[in-house]
């Protein structure tokens, strides 16, 4: 495993399992709009390292080792890192900006950053084939980018748990746009899957505010 995708499955791991024994010092760190607006803005990076139990903590931290490797290994850990950070920020912006309105809405989760991990890993590596558990047969890495999108849009209407949904959404913003600034070539070489993931960004750019009414 790449070091860097291991030390921030460390951090995430550690700063979580605080965030679960001290519930003031998941309340001084925890996403939360008003907070954020009064000028804690803090609160939009140390969101990413805080979960809200051990399922939550270890769907994002297994998706974090299925795809985070290839990221670093195919661009670059100084590359990895910017897109993991920077999707962790525009995730916790597109949150900001759906739920501006709700001055009490807060959710924690490394959903941001992890999504847009998800997506760097797609476009990087369109072929890939992913094992998951509980099923036996091969699922196609876009097949599973779709499906965590579409449950992030779920979620994010129904408002699901204390999870950061709105972030997996903007995350992914910030994977696709930062993997396509920093690795152009995918313009020419990976032509079809930028289109088809650009699809549901640009749906979302254009719709997203319009799915509370829905």
């Amino acid at each position: 495993m790449n070091q860097a995708v291991l030390l921030i499955i460390v951090a995430n791991v550690l700063v979580s399992m605080k965030g679960f024994n001290d519930y003031a010092f998941l309340n001084k760190y925890k996403f939360q709009v008003g907070s954020i607006l009064s000028g804690e803005k803090v609160r939009m990076l140390t969101s990413g390292f805080l979960h809200v139990d051990w399922i939550h903590l270890g769907f994002n931290m297994y998706a974090l080792y299925l795809f985070g490797g290839i990221v670093a290994g195919m661009l670059s850990t100084p590359y990895f890192l910017i897109i993991y950070f920077g999707s962790l920020l525009t995730g916790s912006l597109y949150s900001l900006m759906f739920h501006k309105k709700e001055p009490y809405y807060s959710a924690v989760g490394a959903s941001g950053a992890v999504s847009g991990i998800i997506y760097s890993s797609i476009l990087l590596y369109p072929d890939m084939s992913l094992y998951l558990l509980f099923i036996p047969i091969p699922i196609p890495g876009y097949i599973f980018g779709i499906g965590y999108l579409l449950y992030s849009i779920y979620g994010m209407k129904k408002q699901v748990g204390n999870i950061g949904h709105a972030a997996h959404l903007g995350g992914l913003m910030g994977g696709f746009g930062l993997t396509l600034l920093l690795f152009p070539s995918l313009f020419f070489v990976n032509k079809l899957m930028v289109v088809l993931l650009a699809i549901p960004i640009l749906l979302l750019l254009i719709f997203g505010d319009k799915l509370k009414k829905i």
